[in-house]
């Protein structure tokens, strides 16, 4: 646009039917505007060799109706954007569907707003894991023996697919629970070769309320959990677990603690 402006001579203002206001026309020559058609035949191909760039895209060819195209979705997008109505008026459109079309949401800006509804924070927390390198090192993982073993405060799981596990907020203590204070679980935090990790794990709206609104909440999700089956393929009052069941020690992914090392280093 630059070079097309250094090499024009001066144009005056004309009227733009769609505003009925006086306006400066980019493609003007002789007072008089240059057509649509000649305009995307020849001035844009033309720049765009002067400009070193192709004269088509993924979408197709360059034409002055793909600038405005460009222009709305940026107008769409920006910081403080156009509203819907605000950009069919800019734009001269005569109906909502027909703006519709160029009101593009760029992936930024999907990012950004899902970033500040916040449903990522509010709906996943961390727990902690045990990784038994020496299992998966020696192949006894691949043959189906524990590896990974998720600290539920009075116990462990192992059951490899925990985060999905509708049990997981008040374990049932099933076949893939070990007691903490069981032979089983302090040889397993005896063992050398451990390594302690953090896994995320997506809340349902069930488990969030209990985590949010404490023991009622908790006492709630466990009668709805009572008849379903744990991973073990026994339910709930099968096995017999108390209503008083522990709450998982989840923490909060946006509130995490942080851990110093021995030189005061966080």
């Amino acid at each position: 646009m630059e070079a097309w402006q250094a090499v024009r001579p001066v144009q005056p203002q004309m009227l733009d039917h769609k505003t009925g206001q006086l306006a400066d026309f980019l493609f003007a020559h002789r007072a008089r505007l240059v057509a649509k058609h000649y305009i995307n035949t020849a001035i844009i191909p033309m720049l765009c060799r002067k400009a070193g760039v192709p004269t088509a895209d993924v979408r197709g060819n360059i034409t002055s109706h793909r600038a405005r195209s460009t222009i709305a979705s940026q107008l769409n997008n920006a910081k403080e954007p156009m509203t819907l109505f605000e950009l069919q008026e800019w734009l001269g459109h005569r109906t909502p569907e027909a703006t519709a079309h160029y009101a593009k949401i760029t992936p930024n800006t999907l990012a950004r707003a899902y970033n500040d509804a916040g449903s990522f924070a509010r709906n996943v927390r961390t727990i902690e894991v045990l990784v038994d390198r020496d299992a998966v090192a020696s192949g006894a993982a691949a043959a189906g023996e524990p590896w990974q073993y998720y600290d539920l405060g009075h116990g462990w799981c192992t059951y490899t697919f925990f985060e999905q596990c509708q049990h997981r907020m008040a374990c049932a203590h099933c076949d893939f629970y070990t007691p903490k204070a069981s032979s089983k679980g302090q040889l397993l935090e005896a063992k050398d070769n451990l390594q302690k990790m953090l896994a995320a794990i997506p809340l349902t709206d069930d488990e969030r309320a209990a985590v949010d609104d404490g023991q009622a909440a908790l006492n709630q999700l466990l009668e709805r959990l009572a008849d379903v089956p744990t991973p073990a393929g026994l339910t709930t009052s099968q096995i017999g677990t108390p209503v008083t069941a522990t709450l998982l020690p989840i923490v909060d992914v946006t509130n995490r603690p942080q851990r110093c090392g021995p030189e005061g280093r966080c």
